[in-house]
């Protein structure tokens, strides 16, 4: 997968729905990285308002305009994070933090991830300032309740959610 004279990072996530802060990292990393593969977290103890397809094609529409976007690579995961990144031939997870409470979670993944891959490292961006308090849940809680969620995702997921809800709300 990896040409040895590539730089290549992992961001794994549920990105139920993805955001713009997601998305604002993702091209930050970029600066960093030749390449980053955006893997989609498959956790069934999580129940998550889209599929796994669902949330692979949000993503790739999301960057479907951007001129890097042969750079970035969707892909989904079930698992350890380590056996994924180790089948991939990748040594390095981008995590993103937006407040202590992330922190601390992280900082708990960080070592778990350590403990069982010595070779995986995980390097840390903080959001940008906007986005600080941008999150999956959050979004998905004020769509549901029917408040615009425009600016703070993608355009085409603004348009998947409220397709969602309204699909959610006919089963009901």
């Amino acid at each position: 997968m990896k040409d040895n004279n590539e730089s290549i990072c992992i961001y794994p996530g549920s990105f139920d729905p993805i955001t713009n802060g997601h998305i604002n990292l993702i091209e930050r990393g970029m600066h960093i990285f030749d390449k980053i593969i955006v893997a989609v977290a498959i956790n069934p103890l999580k129940v998550s308002m889209f599929t796994v397809e669902e949330r692979k094609d949000m993503i790739q529409q999301a960057f479907s305009g951007n001129p890097n976007s042969q750079r970035i690579i969707v892909d989904s995961f079930d698992g350890l994070l380590v056996e994924y990144a180790r089948n991939k031939g990748v040594h390095v997870v981008l995590r993103g933090l937006r407040a202590m409470s992330d922190f601390e979670y992280e900082f708990q993944m960080t070592f778990m991830n350590r403990k069982l891959d010595r070779t995986i490292d995980t390097i840390f961006m903080m959001t940008g300032l906007q986005w600080f308090f941008v999150n999956s849940n959050a979004i998905k809680q004020a769509a549901l309740s029917g408040a615009c969620v425009s600016g703070l995702v993608p355009d085409n997921v603004c348009d998947k959610l409220q397709e969602k809800i309204r699909s959610l709300k006919k089963k009901t």
